[in-house]
């Protein structure tokens, strides 16, 4: 059903087999103070997504639920079905803090020029409870080459920049968040950064990030290289050991889970 209101913020959902976090991401976009419109975009799940989308459809702006070509060209997807000026995704196991997108609308509207605004985001980590800081910090280009210094969760874009840019490269499978932050700069300029914590990104065993480390830290290495010209000393040294190190940790860990 669609809303009889003018909604401010365009809120796309992908998902894929995570109905059991699906309703804590749905509760607190909806739990927000200003007027939103949501869209799932699901890619065929076979598990209780379908049930908790059906239960939320009253609110829901629209959805879908069938194979597609992936996480980046359903999030473009929803995002064309929306109408607000701001527009923003959350995946299915993440979700968003209170008050945060009336936040991140406010520190847009005092800065014009920005095509679009982050803050703080804390990383839950589900099998322990554990929390801590994403990496997040101000704006500089130098800084971006050297990693990704926005966590896409924390982020408010306006929808006139998304469209300036044509959304995300479809063609990426995991940093297209990171090589969308540097073509909003490189088009219309720097990202605004604010201290504040608005959103909680889920780690959980699996999740991409923590199964595809590899293939991450490569596709995001060609992503600098590409706008910067460059690669920073950095991405040859010491963090390339760490995902190996990583990647191999979690190998051995579903390997030994399989016995």
């Amino acid at each position: 059903m669609l809303p009889f209101y003018s909604p401010l913020v365009t809120v796309v959902i992908p998902s894929m087999n995570q109905g059991r976090f699906l309703e804590k991401a749905l509760d607190s976009i909806f739990s927000q103070n200003i007027p939103v419109e949501v869209f799932v975009i699901d890619g065929g799940s076979t598990d209780e997504t379908l049930s908790i989308i059906n239960r939320w459809e009253d609110r829901i702006s629209g959805w879908r639920s069938y194979p597609d070509l992936g996480q980046s060209s359903a999030i473009n997807e929803g995002v064309a079905w929306g109408r607000a000026p701001y527009v923003c995704w959350i995946n299915s196991d993440d979700w968003m803090l209170p008050g945060s997108l009336e936040v991140l609308i406010r520190a847009l509207d005092a800065n014009p020029t920005s095509p679009a605004v982050y803050g703080q985001v804390l990383s839950y980590h589900q099998n322990s409870g554990k929390e801590n800081y994403v990496w997040v910090e101000k704006f500089s280009k130098n800084r971006l080459s050297i990693r990704c210094i926005i966590s896409q969760p924390g982020t408010l874009i306006r929808r006139s920049a998304w469209e300036a840019v044509n959304g995300l490269d479809a063609s990426l499978f995991m940093a297209m968040d990171y090589d969308l932050w540097w073509r909003l700069f490189i088009t219309i300029g720097p990202l605004k950064y604010i201290d504040k914590l608005v959103a909680v990104n889920r780690e959980h065993s699996e999740t991409k990030t923590k199964n595809f480390r590899l293939k991450h830290y490569v596709e995001a290495m060609k992503i600098v290289k590409k706008y910067n010209g460059y690669l920073p000393i950095k991405w040859w040294l010491l963090q390339p050991y760490s995902i190996w190190f990583k990647s191999l940790k979690n190998i051995c860990y579903k390997f030994f889970r399989m016995e």
